[in-house]
């Protein structure tokens, strides 16, 4: 495996529009197993088991919207924006973004899973993040650190109040849910991605970059959690007092210092790494990768696999199984690791290339689908 920001005949490198980065894509397919433990996972009695299994309700869900800024960073250039074709680029993100909304909103009117739907709030944060695509990245990254000090705690507050109550109970409650009231609001979603967009800008070439990332993460999870385990959480406050606003905004910035850990992780296993010990690596995260490298078609699978699953139990839907959480593991690796060797991009990943027109021979290599 050549190491970030080298180069090879066909393959661009991290810092300027590369086809994939290995240490982004183990990290997002991480994400989507996450998420997996966090859909499908039964309830256990043990509150040790049970705490280890609420890491994934959240971290995967900010890992995502991290990786997914980041292939915003890689799709427009890099460390090097691109200059000519910047709206063909916005035209292309545009038509993806909608197409995601459209896929978000089918899945959720024809199979309506016993989940909330990530397509049509990532669609919604696409579109929000058009403007802010070329931002320099010392301002991408000061905008997106401050706002998550402050957006957490209005969606906290927002989707407490009785407007996003009423409006959960119209057949207009994804409006609700894309800004506030979800398990996706935007207006934090938009603020992890501007930090994936500064760190690309700034050069994950940089072995040295990728250990402040490393460092920050960890000296930023390390402080923030516990400061926020100390305040009241939302589900055991009656009213929104300020304590609940604020652990919210605490604990997303910590949790996001983690999905940066995670990202430094992968990227100096599979890029700085001695090379005998990235080759070992390499095959170990291998379903990993070809996972995070086609995250739309795994993710969308998932939905229809757990939708077929649901069933009755004492009355109640549920979809939750061990069985079937390894099914979906082991099952999307195998399916990805087999469709990348034989076919490369993912289906639903060639389609949406298709349909926004980066197909291309002038299209860049790279993107955050």
């Amino acid at each position: 495996m050549t190491r970030v920001g080298a180069h090879r005949p066909g393959e661009g490198s991290v810092d300027s529009a590369p086809s994939r980065v290995s240490g982004v894509d183990a990290a997002r397919g991480i994400a989507l197993i996450g998420m997996f433990v966090a859909h499908v996972s039964p309830e256990v009695e043990s509150a040790d088991a049970e705490a280890i299994i609420a890491i994934a309700d959240e971290r995967p869900r900010l890992l995502f919207a991290l990786t997914a800024g980041m292939g915003l960073g890689f799709i427009s250039g890099g460390i090097r924006p691109i200059v000519e074709g910047r709206s063909a680029l916005r035209r292309q993100i545009a038509i993806r973004a909608v197409i995601l909304i459209a896929l978000g909103l089918l899945i959720w009117a024809t199979l309506d899973p016993l989940v909330f739907v990530i397509l049509d709030v990532y669609g919604v944060a696409f579109l929000l993040m058009l403007p802010l695509l070329f931002l320099r990245a010392r301002v991408a990254l000061g905008s997106g650190i401050a706002l998550l000090a402050v957006t957490p705690a209005l969606a906290e507050a927002g989707a407490r109040t009785d407007l996003v109550a009423t409006v959960r109970e119209t057949p207009l409650k994804f409006l609700s849910d894309w800004i506030v009231g979800g398990a996706y609001p935007v207006i934090v979603w938009v603020p992890v991605m501007l930090i994936g967009l500064a760190v690309v800008r700034m050069g994950l070439g940089s072995p040295r970059l990728v250990a402040v990332m490393a460092l920050v993460g960890t000296v930023g999870a390390s402080v923030l959690l516990p400061v926020a385990a100390r305040l009241p959480a939302p589900e055991a406050a009656s009213e929104t007092g300020w304590p609940v606003l604020l652990r919210a905004s605490v604990e997303t910035l910590g949790n996001v210092g983690i999905g940066v850990v995670v990202v430094a992780g992968m990227l100096a296993l599979t890029a700085f790494a001695p090379s005998s010990v990235r080759r070992v690596n390499a095959i170990l995260l291998a379903p990993f990768i070809a996972m995070g490298a086609m995250p739309l078609s795994i993710y969308t699978l998932h939905l229809v696999v757990i939708a077929l699953a649901i069933r009755n139990e004492d009355g109640v839907a549920t979809d939750d199984s061990w069985a079937l959480l390894l099914g979906l593991v082991a099952g999307s690796m195998v399916f990805a690791l087999a469709w990348r060797r034989q076919m490369g991009r993912g289906p639903l990943e060639q389609l949406l290339r298709w349909a926004s027109g980066r197909d291309r021979p002038d299209a860049a290599a790279s993107s955050p689908w």
